[in-house]
């Protein structure tokens, strides 16, 4: 697949979901009809124990809690809202305490992924007899967070959140996954990073999902002002963590000293329906061991991305991305160090380039029932000569169901397809059922 044929097709893809949602914006979707029923099973209740809220206080806090589930970072397989939020008595502050215990069971044959997370890039090309079919489980993605929301006179609205996952060593480490305080229009703190559109993103029961999915989390201080309901910019200073291929004979690593530089521009017609142009700038830093120098290069990388509700019971999801040395923020190619890789000439990085692309689009037969489909790629473009066992594009594409029997407690049933190809021409396919089970609270 050609990726130059693929880019044209798939804006015209965005572009179509953008208009034909804007049409249909005033029907509500079943997504969203499901969200209200997550808004309405939550339970309010006064700090101090004394009284009850007004109706006021409380479709109030609800308003804020319906936020939350439009919140411009927030991805499917995040945590819902806590179950009970508790207010103070001037209605000026709540605060809860939530999660979910998440637990995925995953069948390989034909040759077994080494990971729990279905990634093309690890697709063996010469299969272990001895590993050719696989049944794995993990806990991993359980998490447990905490919120508080608040009214000052003096800063205005803020929000306060933590949340740590079980996905370190084994999926059972608890890992801090982000930690960050929004102020009005700013966010400070460890959190998604601005170049990134995870609501944009097909739900699956993988935790991996789309093989081009950019999801770094970076400490950053973020400025997103919305203009007119409509228009939302955003521009952010991140933190950085670069990948290069060193190999510690010819070239080596550089401390950290310049930050990378993020920002986009969206239109959204309707809560939780945009499209959104992002783009990330970073300065790839490595040392000439030859010559005793340390270089810079720039790395750069741009995401066309949507989210939209054609007609009421579908969902529609398409990113398209591409640049040069942001490997690392990027699905199957972060496995790697592939930011700043090494050209023919001895003591010599540059930043190759990188596409992909990934569509998907989910049915709801029922608000708390739905059905999807997505497909994706990720496409190493390098621009010197590689040996023939490097990766040269990965595909991804799964099939899945998922079932809300209570507003927090979900299932969820897939199947995922993929293939690794190399530079040499040599191919692998990968095939993988998977089972999820997820309780919030």
């Amino acid at each position: 697949m050609n990726f130059k044929h693929t880019l044209l097709p798939m804006a015209g893809v965005i572009m179509l979901a953008t208009s034909t949602s804007t049409a249909f914006a005033e029907d509500k979707s079943l997504v969203d009809q499901q969200v209200d029923a997550l808004v309405q099973s939550h339970k309010v209740v006064n700090i101090d124990g004394t009284g009850r809220l007004s109706d006021a206080d409380v479709d109030s806090l609800r308003q804020k809690i319906s936020m939350f589930y439009y919140d411009q970072f927030r991805h499917f397989s995040d945590p819902a809202a806590p179950y009970f939020l508790f207010m103070s008595k001037d209605a000026q502050l709540a605060m809860g305490i939530g999660g979910c215990v998440r637990l995925r069971g995953y069948y390989d044959w034909g040759g077994a992924i080494p990971a729990s997370g279905f990634a093309p890039y690890l697709i063996p090309m010469t299969p272990d007899p001895s590993n050719m079919r696989q049944l794995g489980t993990t806990p991993a993605g359980s998490t447990l967070y905490f919120r508080v929301l608040g009214r000052n006179k003096k800063l205005g609205d803020y929000q306060l959140y933590i949340e740590a996952n079980f996905n370190g060593y084994q999926g059972r480490d608890f890992h801090l996954k982000k930690a960050y305080a929004m102020i009005n229009d700013f966010t400070i703190g460890y959190a998604n990073s601005t170049f990134s559109d995870p609501s944009a993103i097909a739900p699956t029961v993988d935790a991996q999902g789309p093989n081009n999915k950019i999801s770094p989390t970076s400490l950053l201080v973020r400025y997103m002002p919305t203009f007119k309901q409509r228009w939302t910019v955003a521009v952010s200073v991140e933190t950085p963590s670069p990948a290069p291929g060193v190999d510690g004979e010819s070239t080596g690593k550089v401390s950290n000293w310049m930050p990378d530089f993020a920002a986009f521009g969206q239109y959204q017609w309707a809560p939780g329906q945009h499209v959104r142009l992002a783009g990330i700038v970073r300065t790839l830093s490595y040392r000439d061991l030859i010559a005793q120098r340390n270089h810079n290069r720039v790395g750069w990388g741009l995401q066309l991305s949507s989210v939209a509700h054609p007609v009421a019971p579908l969902t529609t999801y398409a990113t398209v991305c591409y640049g040069h040395g942001y490997q690392s923020m990027c699905g199957d190619m972060q496995i790697g160090n592939y930011d700043l890789v090494a050209s023919p000439e001895a003591g010599v990085l540059y930043a190759p380039a990188m596409a992909g692309w990934s569509l998907g689009v989910q049915y709801n037969i029922r608000p708390n029932l739905f059905v999807s489909v997505s497909a994706s790629e990720s496409r190493y473009l390098p621009a010197k000569p590689v040996g023939p066992d490097e990766y040269k594009y990965g595909l991804f594409g799964d099939v899945n169901v998922f079932w809300n029997l209570t507003p927090r407690m979900q299932v969820g049933a897939e199947f995922d397809l993929g293939m690794r190809h190399n530079y040499s021409g040599e191919h692998r396919w990968a095939r993988r059922v998977g089972l999820m089970a997820q309780f919030s609270f």
